[in-house]
């Protein structure tokens, strides 16, 4: 029998989910062999400074290493260094430890070993732009991205035909070396080679996929990226290319096994959870709308579960940027939900990032209660402006209804849960 009230239970059930996809459980039971030469560990990404700490604690043996994180990510190591730079905007730092770790790899050779810590982020925190091509050409490619709309794999697919270490360039450079690569996957599908835009993995999407993405969101970008993507002279290694013979990888942490651990919490306390999906992707305000209905016939009786149930899903969704506002993808999904709900009795809910940031805020998500809305107009507060200024963020603080949680050093994306409790 469910003791806790509706806002500790979500967040209760956040923390299982994040708690289920730490590095320090995931990542020692999945370390290679002692090599018989030297090993490096390498990595980027919101959850890598977690990765490295775990890897030093659990290795027996000579270890060093460089990872990069975002600003207030980093953990604290002994061996493995440590570097913090900017996300999701690419700056000089992230360029300087892209250009260095590319160096180290190079350096190695048959007998040594690569260990590749790689979790979402890392494509912003490994700026290594083409020749021809400089920083700023890859900051503002990023952005405009980042607002278009586009889904992950194909931003990543742009980011990849830029780079000189993603799509697999960072492991061509260390061949002769043996590569491992450990992934913690933010991406809807699992798809490793998108994760941080696959420095590590062989890439399948072409220059021409990219400039295909760059027309299809009608993205104006300079001049010469356009030109370096026709020309197509300087692709990435492909499937099978010899310089990634000696590479493997496996994801050790996925959205789904946050999920799976969310419903388990849910069982312990009395509610049914119901897995919508680990890879649930769209514009953040549509996914919403089809969830509200979701959660309106459950509370109805006819839903998919047993009243009290929750409905639990994963997956990163998108937010095509209009307003002049502050918030990520999670606030602006919990603000267009609650629209849709209408104050709906019995019916609550949580959205966030299991990274503990909602795009570029102080933020991971927000709550969604049954009086969101009452309590808004109360304040003077129109939802539906805020909503069309892509201004979740405010609206939510406004309220006292942003779920915030400082990094989590982990990342396996978006996690959503609406509660229903009562038929209405």
């Amino acid at each position: 029998m469910r003791t806790l009230p509706a806002i500790a239970l979500l967040r209760s059930l956040f923390d299982a989910a994040v708690a289920a996809v730490n590095p320090e459980l995931c990542v020692p039971r999945h370390l290679p062999m002692r090599p018989d030469g030297r090993i490096l560990a390498v990595g980027a990404g919101k959850a890598s400074a977690m990765m490295a700490h775990a890897v030093e604690g659990a290795w027996d043996g000579p270890l060093c290493g460089l990872v990069v994180t975002r600003y207030g990510h980093a953990v604290a190591c002994r061996s493995i260094e440590v570097v913090e730079a900017g996300h999701p905007h690419p700056d000089g730092v992230g360029l300087e430890a892209a250009e260095r770790m590319l160096r180290l790899v190079s350096a190695l050779g048959q007998d040594d070993v690569v260990l590749a810590l790689i979790s979402g982020g890392g494509s912003a925190l490994l700026p290594c732009p083409v020749e021809g091509l400089t920083l700023a050409d890859e900051q503002a490619v990023g952005r405009l991205l980042l607002a278009s709309g586009a889904a992950i794999g194909e931003i990543n697919c742009v980011r990849k035909h830029i780079s000189r270490i993603k799509g697999g360039r960072l492991a061509r450079a260390a061949f002769p070396a043996k590569v491992v690569t450990l992934i913690i996957s933010d991406v809807p599908g699992d798809v490793a080679s998108d994760v941080a835009s696959g420095p590590t993995l062989a890439d399948p999407t072409t220059a021409a996929d990219a400039l295909h993405i760059l027309e299809r969101y009608r993205i104006d970008v300079r001049a010469r990226i356009v030109e370096h993507l026709r020309r197509g002279h300087d692709e990435t290694p492909k499937p099978g290319d010899p310089g990634l013979a000696r590479s493997e990888w496996r994801i050790i942490a996925r959205a789904r096994d946050a999920l799976e651990a969310a419903a388990q919490c849910a069982r312990k306390h009395g509610i049914e959870p119901v897995i919508l999906g680990d890879d649930i992707q769209g514009e953040a305000r549509d996914v919403a709308r089809a969830h509200a209905q979701i959660a309106i016939r459950c509370a109805q009786g006819n839903g998919p579960a047993k009243l009290p149930c929750v409905l639990l899903s994963g997956g990163e969704t998108t937010v095509t940027v209009r307003g002049n506002g502050r918030g990520g993808r999670n606030a602006e999904y919990a603000l267009a939900l609650a629209l849709a709900l209408q104050d709906y009795p019995g019916i609550s809910a949580l959205a966030a990032d299991t990274d503990g940031i909602d795009g570029t805020e102080d933020n991971a998500g927000a709550i969604v209660t049954s009086d969101s809305l009452q309590r808004a107009t109360a304040l003077g507060i129109d939802a539906g402006e805020h909503l069309a200024d892509n201004d979740a963020y405010s609206f939510f603080a406004s309220l006292g209804d942003l779920v915030i949680t400082g990094p989590t050093f982990t990342n396996v994306n978006d996690f959503r849960a609406i509660l229903i409790e009562a038929s209405a």
